[in-house]
């Protein structure tokens, strides 16, 4: 015969304090007495009692559970960044339901099947959500923060690094240094982080009087930077200045050149964006524009716990600047 399930009543009568009493103890967050506290503890321990969520979550409403989406995973930035959020959800006595989908398509498809297990939030990073979906998420009452992405005039909040600055920033240091040809390594086309990117770089270039630069499509891959670089390389006139859309293309760039024999920084200078681990490697020394994770990451949990407590508040998108880390991938 199966064990009994030990259920919080009998740790009340064993503890001697009310049901309720038993409930706060388990509860994240809930206030409740130190005695209070040690009783419900001890008596849990000796009798093996553990707290069973789906039963709470009936009761509460709530399931202490975050979905987070993630579509670019292989992506050096995203680990971290996935790491960094469980840590911090799990601090917060929330746990994380992790929804791969695929790189470079809209996440539509998955959202349904994140909103079965009634996840208290949804996280969406790397990935591309439709207004609509966005729309009915929050008519269902399910609070969405997209990171390092954001969806004008929808419904769903956002944390990002400030992109355009970051790539304002860029030109300057290009035309500061006085190179002559530059070029952009774009990311996914339909990404508002490399829609971004490359609108400051041609903003403030136009704003300083350059009409003409190159430009070649990436994948934020290391693959596509690589391509993407041969391209620009063999060509009669090659760039003496590229700015890649992330680092991992920006490291491949500096292959492809260190491949065709191009000197850098003396004959050409590379500079990346994100600020991954990777990007200071002996091998490349890379010049970036670091995206603020942790910053944007607490800022991102703070609209978690805020659009909990109060789904229907209006959608903001929060824009955090990055900072450049110089090292000797540029002459900048």
């Amino acid at each position: 015969m199966p064990l009994k399930r030990i259920s919080s009543v009998d740790v009340a009568r064993a503890a001697k304090v009310s049901q309720s009493t038993v409930s706060r103890v388990f509860t994240p967050g809930v206030p409740v007495s130190d005695a209070a506290r040690a009783k419900v503890l001890s008596a849990a321990r000796k009798l093996g009692y553990r707290p069973d969520a789906i039963a709470r979550s009936l009761i509460t409403r709530h399931t202490n559970i975050i979905g987070i989406v993630m579509a670019d995973i292989t992506n050096p930035f995203y680990p971290n960044v996935l790491d960094q959020f469980t840590n911090r959800l799990q601090a917060r006595g929330k746990q994380t339901l992790l929804f791969n989908a695929s790189p470079g398509r809209d996440v539509d498809e998955t959202l349904p099947q994140v909103l079965q297990y009634r996840v208290d939030a949804i996280i969406i990073t790397s990935a591309t959500l439709s207004s609509v979906m966005a729309d009915e998420c929050a008519r269902l009452g399910t609070p969405v923060i997209l990171f390092n992405r954001y969806i004008p005039r929808s419904k769903a909040s956002a944390v990002c690094c400030d992109n355009v600055a970051g790539g304002q920033l860029v030109a300057d240091l290009f035309l500061d240094a006085g190179f002559k040809r530059m070029a952009y390594v774009a990311g996914r086309a339909n990404t508002s982080t490399n829609v971004d990117r490359e609108k400051g770089f041609a903003q403030r270039l136009r704003e300083r009087g350059v009409v003409d630069w190159l430009c070649e499509p990436g994948e934020y891959t290391h693959e596509s930077g690589y391509q993407a670089a041969r391209r620009l390389l063999t060509r009669a006139d090659p760039p003496d200045a590229i700015f890649a859309a992330n680092d991992i293309m920006a490291m491949g760039v500096l292959d492809a050149a260190r491949e065709l024999g191009v000197c850098v920084p003396d004959q050409l200078s590379v500079i990346g964006f994100d600020g991954i681990p990777a990007g200071a490697w002996q091998a490349y020394s890379l010049t970036t524009i670091r995206q603020p994770v942790e910053e944007m990451i607490a800022a991102t949990l703070e609209l978690v716990e805020a659009r909990i407590a109060k789904p229907d508040a209006k959608p903001v998108i929060q824009m955090i600047p990055g900072t450049l880390v110089k090292r000797t991938s540029a002459r900048v």
